[in-house]
């Protein structure tokens, strides 16, 4: 049976939040938003194993207060994060001992549906390299540095990358090592994949499975998850 680890990083301090407690415990509909997340990979069959990626000073909160009171037996690994999400990511990377594929999905991102989890992983298979992203709604302006417009990129072809993004795990492992070598830093991990002349396939997701960045995405996200429960 193939095997998929998910690495969940959650080492992030969520500053625009504007709150003591960092975004990944903040409480939503009296649930830590980590815990939402972890809660979809727990139930889902073609997860095998959930590593974990936190702050090192928040390692005791979160086996507590979320592995642990939530019962997340899946999770077989809790790691220090990183300086950065790229080297949160990759100490979760060495942390995996044997998997055919590897999933990576930001743990603030708590809206994620058995759907999507399940089509990502499907579609990996096909493709080694996979993306959940959206279109853009928006017309998207690129500026210079004095903030006048140098362009208008076509809408229809940008999409907004978003999470679970699944790759074979010998060639996320390479993007890794080889970004580490040659010093780059990448905004995602589909940036460091495509530097190994490996296409990303982008499947559609949805504009439900944003990331909990601001207050105001705290209240949408109640909103959607009461919707669901009805």
């Amino acid at each position: 049976m193939e095997s998929i680890a998910a690495i969940i990083p959650a080492a992030g301090q969520g500053k625009r939040m504007n709150s003591k407690l960092n975004k990944q415990y903040l409480s939503l509909l009296d649930k830590p938003v980590l815990a939402h997340t972890l809660g979809v990979f727990q139930k889902s069959d073609l997860i095998t194993e959930i590593i974990v990626v936190v702050r090192e000073d928040e390692m005791d909160y979160c086996r507590q207060e979320v592995i642990n009171k939530y019962n997340y037996d899946k999770v077989s690994a809790l790691i220090k994060g990183g300086q950065s999400r790229q080297e949160s990511v990759y100490n979760g990377l060495q942390s995996v001992d044997n998997a055919n594929y590897i999933l990576i999905h930001d743990g603030a991102r708590p809206l994620l549906t058995k759907d999507t989890l399940h089509e990502s992983i499907n579609q990996v298979k096909n493709y080694k390299a996979v993306g959940v992203a959206v279109p853009v709604k928006d017309t998207i302006k690129k500026i210079d540095s004095n903030g006048y417009v140098e362009k208008t990129p076509v809408r229809d072809k940008l999409w907004a990358i978003q999470t679970p993004q699944v790759f074979e795990y010998s060639l996320v492992f390479e993007a890794y090592n080889k970004a580490i070598a040659e010093g780059i830093s990448g905004t995602d991990t589909s940036m460091l994949v495509e530097r190994l002349d490996q296409k990303v396939k982008l499947i559609r997701g949805s504009y439900e499975n944003f990331k909990v960045t601001t207050p105001i995405d705290l209240i949408n996200a109640e909103a959607i998850i009461k919707r669901r429960m009805q």
